[in-house]
C-alpha cells in the first residue's frame, strides 16, 4: 500500500505518493519519441510524445527515464537520464 499525501504542485485536491517526483518532458525534436520511465517496485510508464508536445507525470524517486525513437534499423535509445533531471517546479 502506498502512502499518499496532498499534491503540492497544483491547487487540485489530488493525492500523490510520498517520495514521488513531478516530472515534465518537452519534445523539442521534429520526431515523435517514446518516453519510458522505470522505477523501483516495478514502476513502469510508457508514453508517446509528439513533436513539441509536453508530457507531465509523477514517478517514484530514483526512477530512470529513457527516450526512444525509430530509425531505419528499428527502435533506437536516444537518451537515458535520471527522473530527477526533469523535475517540474511548477
Amino acid at each position: 500500500m502506498l502512502d499518499l499525501a496532498p499534491c503540492v504542485a497544483c491547487d487540485l485536491n489530488c493525492l500523490e505518493p510520498v517520495g514521488s517526483l513531478n516530472c515534465s518532458y518537452c519534445n523539442t525534436s521534429d520526431r515523435m519519441v517514446i518516453l519510458r520511465c522505470l522505477g523501483p517496485d516495478q514502476f513502469f510508464l510508457e508514453r508517446v510524445v509528439f513533436p513539441f508536445e509536453q508530457l507531465s507525470f509523477v514517478c517514484p524517486t530514483n526512477s530512470e527515464v529513457e527516450l526512444w525513437s525509430h530509425c531505419l534499423g528499428g527502435p533506437e535509445l536516444v537518451e537515458r537520464l535520471a527522473a530527477s533531471q526533469i523535475v517540474c517546479n511548477c
